[in-house]
């Protein structure tokens, strides 16, 4: 067994669940020996909120604090932590059943369970969650906000969760709660210029690398739709490229451009072994290639082509719609290739075309200044 790191009555532990989590508090007097042996604990956090030290509640911990034996009283509550724990069980698996039967995407699934469980875990401590009200709902939220801070999409899509559990697995009325939802900032698409692009395509030594960022770019890709591209997908009679079930299973059809089309007969000639099925394979033969794969391309090429903006793999999307606008191609057709379901959706990158802008005469400019 470990040995306590502090003198006796130097710290006071305790087990608290703070943030949906299991920790031991530590309560102490700011003496600078015993703070760096709490920071040397691996997990260890400050909270502002509770103005005390918080480490894992883990079997090494509490041999470390003299708690080995004791049991808290979130462990003393019954099976797992809370009364109410089989009920949040079933809850939780009747919002999987239902994510799927309305078919919605693994990563939909993913985020709904992840909000929808924490959500259960913390309120199913006082009460049976079926039985909430919109104004207990409402006070947890408040709570929330406060003790969790969280990005716009963090908030929003934990309301969205709870709001899926109530109404579309319990059959309630629709909710709307009496708080204000945080505004997701309006950020504009970051776009390469021409010769940034340039320069970009030109420090990829590697044919087949290359032509993942060429397709990209061409096609107005997301990352996802690059790596579940098929050999079958590339239309040269028609000079189209087929996307299937791209972002809410929603097919469409891109342009397919000659020099795009020249490059990948290249690189089918020269790729070994061929491309049989997917059109971009990983190390293992039949299966795609890997988005992880294809954004560490991407993050090389604009380190070595010297870019400074912060960009990710999206922005050879948002170049791709920033360039056809500028060169006048309506925004209704942009929609289409980009796959968007609403307009205002592909509106944004109005913002960021140069063309109109650029002709805009400044309120200076008609001012005698004398100089």
């Amino acid at each position: 067994m470990e040995s306590p790191v502090y003198p006796k009555g130097k710290i006071v532990p305790s087990f608290i669940i703070h943030k949906e989590k299991r920790w031991i508090r530590l309560e102490c007097p700011y003496e600078a020996e015993l703070i760096a042996q709490i920071k040397a604990i691996p997990g260890r956090n400050w909270s502002m909120t509770l103005k005390s030290w918080l480490v894992p509640d883990t079997e090494r911990n509490r041999n470390r604090f003299a708690l080995d034996g004791i049991v808290s009283q979130t462990e003393n509550s019954g099976n797992a932590d809370q009364p109410y724990f089989a009920l949040r069980q079933e809850l939780l698996q009747k919002v999987k059943d239902k994510i799927k039967l309305k078919g919605y995407s693994d990563q939909t699934l993913k985020s709904y369970a992840n909000h929808i469980k924490r959500y259960l875990e913390a309120v199913s401590r006082e009460m049976d969650p079926a039985l909430m009200k919109k104004d207990d709902i409402e006070k947890y939220l408040l709570k929330r906000q406060v003790e969790y801070p969280s990005s716009e999409s963090e908030i929003n899509g934990h309301i969205n969760g709870i709001k899926f559990l109530y109404e579309q697995v319990l059959g309630h009325d629709r909710m709307l709660f009496d708080l204000p939802r945080p505004l997701k900032p309006m950020q504009l698409p970051k776009v390469l210029g021409e010769h940034e692009l340039e320069r970009l395509f030109r420090s990829v030594p590697n044919l087949k690398h290359k032509t993942i960022l060429l397709t990209a770019f061409s096609c107005g890709l997301r990352v996802s739709e690059v790596v579940r591209l098929k050999v079958s997908d590339i239309d040269s009679e028609r000079m189209q490229v087929f996307i299937e079930r791209s972002k809410g299973k929603k097919d469409r059809y891109v342009t397919l451009s000659p020099v795009l089309l020249d490059v990948l007969r290249k690189y089918m000639l020269r790729q070994k072994p061929r491309p049989t099925h997917y059109l971009f394979e990983g190390q293992e033969k039949g299966q795609p290639y890997s988005k992880r794969s294809a954004q560490t391309i991407f993050n090389r090429a604009v380190k070595a082509a010297g870019i400074h903006k912060e960009v990710t793999f999206h922005v050879l999307r948002h170049s791709f719609a920033t360039h056809l606008l500028e060169k006048g191609v309506d925004t209704k057709y942009i929609k289409e290739l980009l796959g968007h379901f609403d307009i205002k959706t592909t509106e944004r990158y109005l913002h960021v075309t140069r063309d109109k802008l650029v002709h805009i005469q400044s309120p200076l400019d008609h001012l005698d200044l004398g100089i």
